[in-house]
This record gives structure tokens, sequence and C-alpha cells, in this order.
């Protein structure tokens, strides 16, 4: 199997202007919208027109794996209930599901590598991965499959409709193999990057900073080459998460990114697609410390700080009413002149 190859295009500057253009025409006082101006503009540039379409189909995929490094101790879950998850989720039985009701998004999960059957495994590459203090998390081979699969749903659900994207993670451990590529590709050292991800105890914790620091070792001798980053240091559900936010940006749809694993995944999808970051918005400011490290790298700037740390889509989904408003706000609310309003002097 071939690596996938991502040409990004750049975002629409003049619908861009022209948004804000209009922002300074409506019936409000220039810049008092704040943030939503900025989003309302981005959304423009994303869809190459202004005033923006309101998104009709947003839809969250959550990519599902299990870690061999959860083995060492450094979540507060069992490694079965990953798969348990799955089963939940599906059922629309889970966090996500409940958020998405609200905000009107679809949710799909899919299993790249849970360490069970499920009913969601079209896009497996695996059962779980290598515990990557001591080993890669998987072949080359299934690094480029995993790439390919994420390329391949974005693909899939742009196909279907979907106008906005955002990528969850769900698996016992994750939270240690996406603190280990944000510390890789941030310079950053193991006590900077390990939070309490899905509530730990202080044991928990020095069990966890220690597996970061041994794999962040392995991780810094392959930097120069990203797949085998992913490779070496992820998974194949962090590998398929970089796959589908670098291929959402090829097909000029706008992402919503969530909590730290999908901004590890980020990451490396910036260094795989150059600019990809253009079509991403951060959703909210995580909890976990590795995630300030990643945005702040992105240059990117959370829209919530709800203390989050879930993952699961959760952060984006919170986030997701905020960039509905923020089109419509281009398209319902009058200018100066067509509401006969005197503008300010």
């Amino acid at each position: 199997m071939t690596r996938p190859e991502f040409t990004v295009p750049q975002p629409d500057e003049p619908a861009r202007a022209e948004a804000l253009r209009r922002h300074a025409a409506l019936i409000k006082p220039a810049g008092s919208l704040g943030r939503l101006e900025e989003l309302g503009a981005w959304i423009a540039a994303c869809q190459g027109v202004c005033p923006p379409r309101p998104f009709k189909r947003p839809r969250v995929v959550i990519f599902a794996g299990d870690h061999g490094i959860a083995a060492k101790g450094v979540s507060a879950y069992p490694v079965e209930a990953t798969a348990q998850l799955v089963n939940a989720l599906v059922k629309g039985d889970g966090v996500p599901n409940a958020l998405a009701g609200v905000a009107g998004a679809g949710v799909r999960v899919v299993d790249l590598a849970v360490d069970a059957e499920t009913s969601v495994q079209e896009f497996k590459v695996r059962k779980g991965s290598g515990s990557i203090d001591t080993a890669d998390a998987l072949t080359e081979a299934e690094a480029e499959a995993a790439l390919q699969a994420g390329v391949d749903i974005a693909n899939a659900e742009i196909d279907a409709g979907a106008d906005l994207l955002a990528a969850g993670d769900l698996g016992v451990g994750v939270s240690t193999p996406a603190s280990v590529l944000v510390a890789a590709l941030t310079g950053s050292e193991p006590v900077a990057v390990v939070g309490r991800g899905s509530g730990i105890d202080d044991n928990a914790w020095m069990r966890k900073a220690a597996a970061v620091r041994d794999a962040l070792r392995r991780a810094r001798t392959v930097l120069a080459d990203p797949v085998a980053l992913l490779r070496t240091s992820a998974g194949a559900d962090i590998a398929a998460m970089t796959g589908f936010l670098a291929q959402a940006a090829v097909r000029r749809t706008p992402v919503l990114l969530d909590g730290l694993v999908s901004a590890a995944a980020a990451l490396v999808a910036e260094e795989l697609a150059l600019n990809a970051r253009s079509w991403w918005v951060a959703s909210h400011k995580c909890a976990e410390p590795a995630h300030d490290l990643a945005l702040d790298h992105l240059d990117l700037e959370p829209v919530l700080d709800l203390n989050i740390r879930l993952g699961c889509g959760a952060g984006a989904l919170a986030a997701l009413p905020a960039l509905a408003m923020a089109a419509h706000l281009l398209t319902d609310v009058a200018t100066y002149a067509d509401a006969g309003v005197h503008p300010p002097a």
C-alpha cells in the first residue's frame, strides 16, 4: 500500500473579507459580536461564498481503538471498557449521542483497533496496538492502511453531504499516545504533557508519566517522517483520524477539532498536509495540559472553555451551536440599509 498524498487548497480569502465587510454593515455596533464574527468569516472562506450557507449535515466521526500501553495501568478504566463503550454509542446511549441530539449533528462510530469484535469494524486495521513504551504501535503497512481508512471515511462522509466534520476519540489509554505525539512535535518534556485523562490517581499518573517518557525516546528517533511517527507512537485510531483531518482539508470541508487526541492527530496531519489547519477550528480548551501545547503550535484559539476532558467529540458538539449561530448571523441579520436604520456616526 502507498501512502496517501495531500494537496491542500487555500480557503477563499475574498469571501472572508466580504463576510467581515458585511458584519460591519449589519444592524449592530461594529465588532460587537467578537469571535462569532471571526467564525462566520471563516465559514464563508471555507465555503467560498458570503453570506455562508447554514450547516445542513454536520457529522461527528468517533475513531475507536485500544492501546497496548493501557496494560501498564495508565487509565482509570479496564481495557475491556472500549468495546463496551463502542456498543453503548452505537445504541445511542453515550454522551456524544445526547449532545448531538441538541446540536443537530449526526454521529458515526468507527472501530479501527478495538481489541474485541464490534458491529462497526468495516475499517478495522488490527485488534489493539503495541505498547509504545517498548514497541511500535503498528507495522508500516498498518499505519498506511489506517491513514488511508481515515481518507476513505472523510470522502464517504463528504460525498454523502457532510458540510462540517468533527473527529472524536474513544479508547482506554488513548491520551497516552496522544500526549507522546504532542510532546514529540512541540519539543516538550513528559511532565509538561501528562494529565489526568480518564480521572487517574497519583500512582497512575506516575505510571503514565513513565510510559510517556519511554515512548517519547522512541518517538524522537522518527520525527522526520510523520507516518513513521504514527507507526511508532500512535495507533490505528489516531492514524485514521490524521488521514481524516488531512483529507477534509483537501476536500474543502471545515472541521471542528475536539480535545487532546484530535489535536495530536492534527499536529501530524499538518505535517503531512501543509496548511490543513486553515480548515480547522479548535472547539474548546481541553483540561489536558498537552492540549494547550498542541493548539499553541497550530496557532488555533479554542471557541469554548468548559473544562471538558472527555473526548468522544463532546467539546466539538458543545461548540457546534456557536458555529451555527456565526453562520446565521451573516444570513439572517439585516443591514442598516435593508432595515432602514441609521448607522452610527
